[in-house]
């Protein structure tokens, strides 16, 4: 593999000039971690699956930084075009890994890349933003130890949320799009993926659940045949658990065991105790929680609006696993905001009027399959306009009857309102609008360039849930 000078030089030079302008105290001298997005072999159910990967030298998974400074070489070793983006992490626009915004190319087969930028601390991850890329599992954990997480004597165990389909994404997206308007969805027929009259009835909604998925994994593992992670006798562990999924919401169970989360999308809050916890795609959950002498704690992620489930298992010395199904007799209530409700940020943006508050519409429909922020697709999209220096507040409506998970690129906001009811909120990338809900966050425009912000529902963008915030 070579490395494309001209791409090589101009991010290098483009992190440099983000450290220098943004007033950060001076980077500790470290070398570059290569990270190679490539293919690999899984077994999913019994048979064996190609799928991509972005793996370090030592072949581990995405990347641990342990310190102030988010410094890789990226080399695409695929035989078609990539693109990587740090979800997450907030450097230049020309660092984000976005190819529809015009700041940077797809990396070209054989392609290398640097990036050095500021690291933000926390619960991250990187995917594919090109094409479909994320459902075949470009996808990998990007994790940043601050200082005191680094001296806390906790054990961290990553879990990686993803769903499975043997189909090819191209495939499922057509037979989404090839839907005809009809009462297949009302009747409770197999309607593509969409779910039975029990499970319409047991969460409320119509619309859940998109696709019909052959597996769902936690760090490329079904209940089959988990992952046990062993722990010390009445060992601390801190769970990182990040959905990178392409249309799945979960919930994540603990019981009978509690945890607490201290943070989401890598921004800590007050501790939140209990068992069960929602998330949605691309939102990331840190629990702390105690497995005690002699205990096996399993961490079960549930789809929500259906049966089926996945996990992994940690386990005290001394201790014995037994079998796990992957799917059980109850359904699973739909993913909502009650843990939205009690989450305040450790680190809350400072108090601040305003100087623009814009609103944007969700909409769209399953049948045709076609979503939409103000009715325009990416192609017909309004972007909305903030200059730096602003606070900036959004408000997101939801006019459809499925949720969505929307993230803001480049930014960190805080939730300061749920259906018109001030909130203090999480500071998040990532925010759930439920069907037919408003969702307000706000943050600082300090990060100049044209940024995406879309569902991350891989087909719901795909299908035109996506626009853009430009700074004028």
């Amino acid at each position: 593999m070579t490395m494309n000078r001209r791409s090589f030089l101009a991010t290098t030079a483009a992190g440099a000039a983000l450290a220098l302008l943004g007033g950060s105290k001076p980077f500790a001298a470290v070398p570059a971690t290569r990270l190679t997005v490539g293919r690999r072999s899984i077994e999913v159910a019994g048979r064996g699956a190609q799928v991509f990967g972005v793996t370090d030298t030592a072949g581990n998974s995405g990347i641990l930084v342990e310190g102030d400074r988010f410094h890789v070489d990226l080399v695409n070793d695929l035989a078609e075009a990539t693109t990587v983006h740090w979800h997450g992490q907030v450097p230049a626009p020309e660092a984000d890994g976005i190819a529809e915004t015009g700041y940077v190319t797809p990396l070209a087969p054989g392609e290398g890349r640097a990036f050095d930028f500021a690291a933000r601390p926390g619960t991250h991850w990187m995917h594919s933003h090109h094409e479909l890329q994320e459902q075949a599992l470009l996808t990998a954990p990007l994790i940043v130890k601050s200082a005191s997480e680094l001296r806390d004597d906790v054990q961290d165990v990553v879990v990686m949320l993803n769903d499975f389909s043997f189909k090819n994404a191209e495939e499922i997206l057509a037979g989404l799009r090839a839907r005809e308007m009809d009462h297949g969805a009302m009747s409770g027929m197999d309607h593509g993926g969409s779910m039975d009259m029990d499970a319409m009835m047991a969460t409320g909604t119509m619309d859940l659940n998109d696709v019909e998925y052959d597996a769902f994994l936690a760090n490329d593992r079904t209940l089959d045949d988990p992952q046990i992670v062993k722990t010390e006798r009445n060992g601390k562990v801190r769970l990182r658990i990040i959905n990178g999924a392409a249309s799945t919401a979960f919930w994540i169970d603990l019981s009978p065991h509690t945890g607490k989360v201290v943070a989401v999308d890598g921004n800590e809050v007050l501790p939140v105790s209990g068992s069960r916890f929602p998330i949605a795609q691309a939102q990331r959950l840190d629990i702390v929680l105690q497995v005690p002498a002699g205990a096996t704690v399993p961490v079960l992620a549930r789809r929500e609006g259906g049966r089926a489930r996945t996990g992994m298992i940690l386990a005290a010395p001394g201790t014995s696993t037994a079998r796990l199904a992957g799917e059980v007799d109850d359904l699973e209530a739909a993913v909502d905001l009650s843990l939205e409700h009690a989450l305040r940020s450790r680190e809350p943006i400072s108090a601040r009027v305003a100087d623009r508050t814009l609103s944007v519409m969700l909409t769209g429909s399953m049948a045709p399959y076609s979503w939409t922020i103000d009715d325009r697709d990416w192609t017909r999209r309004k972007p909305l306009e903030v200059k730096a220096g602003e606070r900036v507040e959004l408000k997101l409506m939801n006019h459809t009857m499925m949720a969505h998970p929307m993230h803001l690129h480049g930014h960190h906001f805080q939730v300061v309102g749920i259906d018109g009811r001030p909130l203090a909120g999480a500071v998040r990338d990532t925010v759930l609008v439920p069907s037919m809900g408003t969702v307000t966050v706000a943050f600082d425009a300090d990060n100049p360039g044209r940024w995406l912000y879309h569902c991350h529902n891989l087909y719901h963008m795909a299908a035109g849930m996506m626009s853009e915030l430009v700074y004028i």
